[in-house]
């Protein structure tokens, strides 16, 4: 493992590799800033903030919930290949098991974001998230299924190479889901509505 100042010099090196003069005024405190914005951007490698995923025991409240239950929102993410971002919106569902655990609405979109702040695919990012959630909800009573679909635009796509851009959308269908037409076509119906 390399030392903090040991990251600044290569950062430091790596501007000079560019051409510019990393003692120039506007540069000079730019490796200690990368280095910063390196631990808030991919903080999904320390597992000490990994998310704590509350769940609640379905029916607790009188209530056994049974029907899809949605969330959507925005992530954003840096790619393995050139590390550069890409970003763009999720839709997550899943049928909670009347004798399983339900999630806490919030801890979705920690999840995503936990998973997001690595060098990712998008392919991976989508299994990642679904394996998390299932996994905190337990193996005894396993929710009934679970789908996550991303759309996200590519920075390596968009600024660089091919220069063109484009939406690249990945899904995670499990349970009834993968299983089912219905559960679905129910699923990707709330999308165009979110």
């Amino acid at each position: 493992m390399i030392t903090e100042a040991q990251a600044e010099q290569h950062i430091k090196e790596l501007l000079e590799y560019i051409g510019e003069d990393p003692n120039r005024t506007g540069l000079q405190q730019t490796p200690e800033r990368m280095l910063r914005m390196f631990k808030e951007m991919f903080r999904g490698y320390d597992e000490s903030q990994k998310p704590v995923i509350t769940t609640f025991p379905n029916g607790q409240d009188g209530i056994i919930y049974d029907n899809m239950v949605v969330d959507a929102g925005t992530f954003y993410s840096v790619c393995e290949h050139h590390c550069r971002t890409f970003f763009g919106e999720y839709w997550f569902a899943y049928l909670p098991n009347p004798k399983g655990r339900i999630l806490g609405l919030s801890k979705i979109s920690r999840v995503v974001d936990y998973c997001s702040s690595r060098l990712q695919v998008q392919e991976r990012l989508v299994h990642d998230v679904v394996e998390m959630l299932t996994e905190a909800l337990g193996s005894e009573n396993p929710p009934l299924g679970m789908a996550l679909m991303m759309r996200g635009r590519h920075m390596c796509k968009e600024s660089r190479g091919a220069k063109k851009t484009g939406v690249m959308t990945t899904t995670c269908l499990t349970g009834t889901f993968r299983s089912n037409p219905q559960t679905r076509n129910e699923f990707l119906s709330y999308i165009d509505k979110l």
